[in-house]
């Protein structure tokens, strides 16, 4: 039941009940990463979707996929041996927002002492 509630009322859930429907009406599945994003194309092959396996999170796409997505091949990986190159990166979730996050010296929620200030500035002291 939580599962329905949450494909009615939110979309960063999977899909909501309307992809859901368009994807069953329209939808040719094309194949699935080793995330478990799952891929499908329009019937004239214009239009292009992923469901993703959890959270809509667009970079989670491997990097075979992202080029099969915006139209820069029209080959999908599911249907070649693609293999990334060394310089792709495998997929890291961002880390925005979580204790993980990037956060440089100076940064008011680094626990480090921010650095002198250099140059020609000196502040101002009545």
């Amino acid at each position: 039941m939580k599962n329905w509630l949450l494909q009615i009322f939110t979309w960063w859930n999977g899909q909501t009940i309307g992809t859901r429907f368009h994807t069953w009406r329209f939808g040719q599945k094309v194949g699935a990463d080793e995330f478990g994003n799952v891929y499908y194309q329009s019937a004239d092959g214009k239009r292009r979707w992923v469901i993703y396996n959890g959270p809509a999170e667009a970079s989670a796409i491997p990097p075979g996929w992202h080029g099969w997505m915006h139209h820069r091949v029209a080959t999908p990986p599911s249907d070649e041996s693609y293999m990334p190159r060394d310089w792709q990166k495998p997929h890291r979730p961002n880390r925005t927002g979580t204790p993980e996050a990037y956060r440089p010296k100076g940064s008011l929620l680094n626990a480090s002492e921010r650095p002198r200030v250099t140059g020609d500035y000196d502040a101002w002291v009545p």
